[in-house]
């Protein structure tokens, strides 16, 4: 069961929350969605979605930066080199020296 309920219903009285499974929250003023209310019957459950959909949201994240990792191999005469040393081996090269 479902219900929707103003922020001041929710706050003059609390026991409107027992009985729903949830409770969507508006701004009765603006018709603003403030949010949602669960039932302690499904809270457990409720969290474990969502951190079960968050840490895919960022196993994803991961899985794509990870694309982008080793695309581009230094050369072996380029590796060991500091910075400047770096920078400066590149340069050469590019000029063609």
């Amino acid at each position: 069961m479902t219900t929707t309920v103003g922020i001041r219903e929710l706050s003059r009285n609390s026991n409107i929350l027992d009985g729903y499974d949830y409770i969507d929250i508006e701004d009765k003023r603006t018709h603003e969605y403030k949010g949602l209310f669960v039932s302690p019957k499904y809270a457990e459950e409720f969290k474990r979605f969502l951190k079960e959909k968050e840490a895919k949201e960022i196993k994803e994240q991961l899985d794509e930066i990870m694309s982008f990792v080793g695309s581009n191999e230094m050369k072996d005469k380029y590796k060991g080199l500091e910075g400047k040393e770096l920078m400066r081996e590149v340069a050469k090269d590019k000029c063609g020296r």
